[in-house]
């Protein structure tokens, strides 16, 4: 099991993706716009490396939602591989079931 804090961590790293989500996709246009004047590009640039560094989606880990391990998650489930496999094998993952031939 993951620390508490981790995953309040992770939590918190959510919601200002959440929140900044329109601004930097905003100024991010604005950067790449090749018809923008340079000092709005670079007002943009500097007002996008004001911002907080975890609003970038990029610094976001996936994590199981029951155990919190970081590694082996996969993304449809957001279980761990391990409780992926127990609740499967319980029956509790719909759609899932143990392969044989």
């Amino acid at each position: 099991m993951a620390k508490i804090s981790m995953k309040n961590r992770e939590l918190k790293r959510e919601q200002l993706v959440a929140k900044f989500a329109a601004k930097r996709a905003e100024l991010k246009a604005i950067i790449s716009n090749v018809n923008s004047s340079e000092e709005d590009r670079w007002n943009a640039q500097q007002a996008l490396q004001k911002l907080p560094r975890d609003s970038s989606s990029s610094r976001l880990q996936r994590r199981c939602q029951m155990t919190g391990r970081p590694h082996g998650v996969y993304r449809k489930f957001k279980l761990s591989r391990i409780k992926l496999r127990e609740e499967g094998m319980k029956g509790n993952v719909p759609g899932l079931k143990k392969a044989s031939w």
